[in-house]
Order: structure tokens, then C-alpha cells, then sequence
């Protein structure tokens, strides 16, 4: 007997470290988990010939194009996914909208609140399913720590302190590529690590009212990515640090570095409320730290639970319970849920929305470093 399962056509436009985590995932959908449907990778897209060939060819792609504009045209693909750098997040997005293609793309979703916004109008106004790939939504331990303050088990939230701290920008040698160029990144560090920091404090917080902020440059020039010996500037931040203040009362810090020594993927926050605690550290994935001040207080203490099995709603489709998930997991997972939505013409969440609110509050923190004073974040 032969089964035949519905195909869904998947075109990718890059072939960088996203593109490849993404066709990973891909690859992996229809092996791990009881999808509606089985991506067909159909095409991928990059500038230089023989390095997106040399990928269409390892990663599984029937064709490959340098034009996005071609990629998204290709009448068998039916979802875009966009994994390039922010200065081609606007318009090639806008395009697969224009086109009736479902679009996920990678954060930051704009180099501007502006952008993200008319993304976003695009996306609603088209009926298209849109994505932002913020994949650390999909972590066992986020979910059971999101299902836990939904249910009070901290109380009424009052704190949140997060931070995402790498160090592959330390080194001042290092070439002036796009992510050290406001024009082609749109931000620095707060763009590249602080989005997914700031949309874990959003999911697990809610929205931000206001933001008091700081940021540095310590690296200001960098050798131009050529054999000459000249240097340009860099204009985005390095690190920076704000407080928040959340719409419900909660008040909260994040920060955000690729500077920081030592530091190779360190996404970590802590949510602290009238009842308890909760603290996450990537670097520990599948365990999530838990404080319930109403425990005897000769046993009272942060605990460790092993997140694993039906505490989420993809993880029985992979491994068995007690097996543990790494961070190339997420992608497979984000991957399955967003071709589900799309097979079912259904809403997807985390959406272009969250990716335009996750711009709103780095315009805020841009605006208030620059000025030194609070700033309201904007709601549409």
C-alpha cells in the first residue's frame, strides 16, 4: 500500500548558519513528529553560485536561485522562509506576502519598528500565516514555566531579570560584517541577542509600558572585510542594559552582550513573585529552578525540575519521556508547529506581531540611551 501524505513546497533565502538550521529542520519534521503535511524542499536562495549550489545540493534542495525575487515566484513553493540578515528581512517578506506565501522569518523581524509594522499590516491585510522565529518560545522548561505563573504558582508576578550574554564580537579584529551596521542590522547586540530576551520577558510578563536604558560601543572600528588595512565604524551597541516596566506593575532588567568574556550562550532570567520563584539558565535547558514560599520553611529552597515528556505539546512526538532536548531541537519543533498552522490556513503564534512589539521596546531602549530619560514603548 502506498501512503502518500499532503507536500507542502518550502523555498529558504539564505544559506548561512540560519539556513541550514532551518532546512535541518525541515529534514527532520517529517521524521520525528505526526505533521499534517511534509515539507518539499524545493529551492534555497544565496548571492554567491557556488556556495548556494554546493548547499542546495548538501541540504536536500531540488534548485537553487540568487534571486529572492525568483525563489518566491517558483510556483512550488508555498512557504518562504527568510533567514537572512535584517536588511532583507522588509522586502523580500513583503513580497512572499504580496505572493500568497506563508512567511517565517528570523528576528530581529525589522531594522525598525516602521518596517515591522508595515510587515506586519501586510501579513493581517493578506491572510497569509505569518511567523517571527523566536525559537526559544518553543523550550520545554519556557512552557512549563509560562503554564505555572498562568496558574499562580509564583503569586502575582512582581520581578522579571533576564540576560543573553555571548562574547563572539569580543575580539577587535574581527571584520566590520552587516551585524556591526545600523543600516544593514538595524541594531547591535539588543537586535541580534536582546530580541529573544525581550520576547521571553513579553511571553512570560506581558507587555512593556516604558523603558529606561543604556548602551555602549566598546569596539568602535573594526578591519573592513577585505585585504585592506583600512577600518569603518561601528554603529550599534555592544552591550546594553534597561529596565522595564510592565503593564501590569511587574517591574524587570534585561541585558544583552556580545562582549561578554567567557560567555558562549548564556540566555538566562529569573521571574520572581508574591508566592515564589522561577529561574532558567540555557546553558541547563531541560531543567527549570522553582521556589514556593510556602513550603515549611525548614525545606524551603529553589528545587530542580527535569522538564521532559507531556509537558509540552510537541514532545511526545520526538523522544521518549525522560530524554533530553538540545538547542537544535528547537528549530524542528518551531518548524512543525508553523507548517501545521500554515496547512490549516490557522493563526500562528509567536507571529509578525510579536515581532513588531519586540522592535517597539528596542526602539524604546535605542531612544532612551540616546537621551538618557524613559520612553514609552509604542502599541500600534
Amino acid at each position: 500500500m502506498t501512503i502518500k501524505s499532503r507536500e507542502i513546497g518550502v523555498g529558504v533565502l539564505g544559506y548561512g548558519m540560519m539556513g541550514i538550521a532551518h532546512s535541518h529542520g525541515y529534514q527532520a519534521v517529517s521524521m520525528l513528529y505526526k505533521a499534517p503535511v511534509v515539507p518539499k524542499l524545493v529551492a534555497i536562495c544565496g548571492r554567491t553560485e557556488d556556495k548556494v549550489l554546493q548547499a542546495a545540493n548538501r541540504l536536500g534542495y531540488k534548485r537553487f536561485y540568487r534571486d529572492w525575487g525568483a525563489l518566491i515566484k517558483d510556483p512550488e513553493v508555498e512557504v518562504v522562509d527568510n533567514t537572512l540578515p535584517p536588511n532583507y528581512h522588509y522586502e523580500p517578506s513583503i513580497e512572499a506576502i504580496e505572493n500568497g506565501k506563508h512567511i517565517i522569518c528570523e528576528k530581529p523581524l525589522a531594522r525598525s519598528y516602521e518596517e515591522a509594522l508595515e510587515m506586519y499590516r501586510a501579513a493581517e491585510r493578506s491572510g497569509v500565516v505569518h511567523a517571527t522565529a523566536f525559537n526559544y518560545r518553543w523550550l520545554p522548561a519556557v512552557i512549563k514555566a509560562k503554564k505555572m505563573i498562568e496558574e499562580g504558582y509564583i503569586g502575582k508576578p512582581m520581578q522579571f531579570h533576564g540576560t543573553y550574554l555571548q562574547d563572539y564580537a569580543l575580539d577587535p579584529s574581527d571584520p566590520l560584517t552587516w551585524r556591526f551596521r545600523r543600516e544593514e542590522a538595524g541594531y547591535g547586540a539588543l537586535g541580534d541577542l536582546g530580541s529573544h530576551i525581550l520576547d521571553l520577558a513579553r511571553f512570560l510578563m506581558g507587555e512593556t509600558k516604558r523603558v529606561c536604558a543604556i548602551s555602549r560601543t566598546f569596539t568602535q572600528e573594526r578591519p573592513l572585510p577585505s585585504e585592506s588595512t583600512d577600518k569603518g565604524k561601528v554603529d550599534v551597541d555592544d552591550i546594553s542594559v534597561a529596565l522595564l516596566d510592565f503593564e501590569n506593575g511587574a517591574v524587570g532588567c534585561i541585558e544583552t552582550s556580545w562582549s561578554c568574556s567567557g560567555r558562549k550562550n548564556s540566555l538566562c532570567f529569573e521571574v520572581h513573585g508574591s508566592e515564589g520563584a522561577i529561574s532558567f539558565d540555557l546553558e541547563r535547558l531541560n531543567e527549570l529552578h522553582v521556589y514556593d514560599h510556602e513550603e515549611n520553611s525548614d525545606n524551603r529552597g529553589f528545587k530542580r525540575i527535569i522538564v521532559s515528556g507531556d509537558v509540552h505539546p510537541y514532545y511526545s512526538f520526538c523522544w521518549p519521556l525522560g530524554e533530553l532536548l538540545g538547542t537544535g531541537d528547537l528549530y524542528t519543533i518551531e518548524i512543525a508547529a508553523f507548517l501545521e498552522s500554515a496547512s490549516k490556513n490557522r493563526h500562528f503564534v509567536p507571529s509578525f506581531y510579536d515581532g513588531l512589539m519586540s522592535c517597539a521596546i528596542m526602539d524604546s531602549i535605542v531612544k532612551s540611551a540616546q537621551n538618557g530619560k524613559w520612553v514609552e514603548v509604542r502599541h500600534q
